[in-house]
């Protein structure tokens, strides 16, 4: 194909030409797929604790593999996005994905801890690639215009995969006899577990298997629709600029503190002295953390329209305080729920156990929903720091992810209260607090190149 030629499609296709909308609908499914396997960890990690008899900070491992690889993968995954295009990357990102899914049944399989987390490390490189390449991509097809409203179509189906993840988990990797309450856990029960692991990853594997011979039939549409790749810049150059720094710091605490108590969250709802319920419905649960954060886009992006950014980010920075310090200063005023707590919500009988932290629990992702972006953006406004560079040490900062649910894992088994524990995330909401109010005054500058990231 002739270079006029392959202009003249790209611009048929970004103006809404012939088959533009299938393969925006296939690139839009990528925000679920990631969001669902990413949170699938969440009922794994139960998984995980309970076969394996780990320790809360052995298990905070599966979180801290999987999230690793945004540092690791970040950089490579932008450099072979640069060289070989969007639609291969889009590929090669969900072969990895696969190729993670592969090796978590070998894992279930040999029984091997270790193999899991690597299993996991590999399903998250595929995962950056993807984000590396989805969110710019999902920004340039089609009119330039309509843009915005593309990329908020995106992430609400992120969203709808967050939820799917948390509740497809807890049904299909949380209903052997292994998690019913006080129960005497035999090898029998461990291979059953396991064999749960191994038909999601399965499944998951077999539909992305597909789902890629789908993309490589419209990989021309792709192309033709997607930005043009331009020359790398290290994320590194922008460390010279104050903005770039706080920005990446707020970025760093405030996904630690989501992915933490995202992590734990399945396993606080649970505890005697607060729902005292099995693990599925914990599990089932915490979907509500992140329909809540859903609400809290939509909610978010009408507000952000009369309410200036940073005070945004402030008040939703104070709700996540404030919903913290209820977990914590609740931990000794509580008696243990009576057994089958979750019938108890669901008749109204008066709330004398658990149940105001664990509503404050859940309701922290409300608060969350916004604040990814909008540190985002306020950082590029104000970094002195060419926009590509800045967003990459952003995106590097993701590693919080890693990080901080061992913080929070080593303050749960040095206190022996998980309740406690929410002292981690507590601090890092703070440190939000404090960027958005420092935000306030400092210079702002137009962001030249365009730039799509999401989480």
């Amino acid at each position: 194909m002739s270079d006029n030629s392959f202009s003249a499609q790209a611009d048929a296709v970004r103006a809404g030409g012939s088959g533009l909308a299938l393969a925006v609908s296939y690139v839009t499914a990528l925000f679920f797929i990631w969001a669902l396997v990413t949170n699938l960890l969440d009922p794994l990690l139960k998984t995980m604790k309970t076969v394996f008899t780990l320790t809360p900070v052995e298990s905070m491992l599966t979180g801290f593999a999987f999230f690793l690889a945004y540092f690791v993968v970040s950089l490579p995954s932008a450099a072979f996005l640069s060289r070989f295009g969007y639609a291969k990357s889009i590929m090669v990102g969900l072969g990895g994905i696969v190729a993670g899914c592969l090796i978590a049944i070998v894992a279930a399989t040999v029984h091997v801890y270790l193999v899991f987390l690597a299993a996991l490390f590999i399903m998250a490189s595929g995962v950056t690639l993807l984000q590396v390449a989805a969110n710019p991509l999902i920004a340039s097809m089609g009119r330039p215009e309509d843009s915005a409203f593309r990329l908020n179509l995106s992430q609400s189906f992120n969203s709808l995969g967050a939820a799917c993840g948390l509740f497809f988990g807890a049904s299909f990797l949380l209903n052997g006899d292994i998690f019913k309450r006080e129960v005497v856990i035999t090898d029998l029960m461990r291979e059953e577990a396991l064999g749960f692991v191994t038909n999601v990853y399965l499944a998951i594997g077999l539909a992305l298997t597909l789902f890629i011979l789908a993309i490589w039939l419209v990989r021309d549409r792709i192309t033709a629709a997607a930005p043009r790749t331009g020359q790398l810049v290290s994320p590194l150059t922008a460390l010279t600029s104050k903005w770039a720094n706080l920005g990446s710091v707020g970025i760093f605490l405030y996904v630690g503190a989501e992915v933490a108590i995202s992590l734990n969250l399945l396993l606080y709802l649970e505890q005697a002295n607060i729902l005292n319920i099995e693990a599925q419905s914990a599990g089932h649960l915490t979907t509500f953390y992140m329909l809540f954060a859903m609400i809290g886009r939509f909610a978010g992006s009408a507000l952000l329209k009369v309410v200036k950014d940073y005070a945004m980010l402030a008040i939703v920075a104070v709700g996540a305080i404030g919903l913290c310090l209820v977990v914590i200063l609740t931990k000794d005023m509580l008696p243990s729920a009576p057994t089958g707590m979750i019938d108890v919500v669901l008749t109204s009988v008066p709330n004398t156990t658990g149940l105001i932290p664990a509503f404050a629990a859940l309701l922290i992702g409300l608060f969350n929903s916004i604040m990814f972006p909008t540190i985002f953006t306020l950082t590029l406004q104000r970094s002195t720091a060419p926009t590509s560079a800045t967003s990459g040490l952003l995106c590097l900062a993701i590693v919080g992810g890693a990080i901080l649910p061992l913080v929070f894992a080593k303050i749960e088994e040095v206190t022996g209260s998980k309740s406690l524990a929410f002292i981690a995330p507590l601090l890092c909401y703070v440190y939000v607090l404090w960027f958005a109010v420092a935000a306030r005054k400092a210079p702002t500058h137009a962001i030249e190149e365009s730039v799509g990231h999401g989480h």
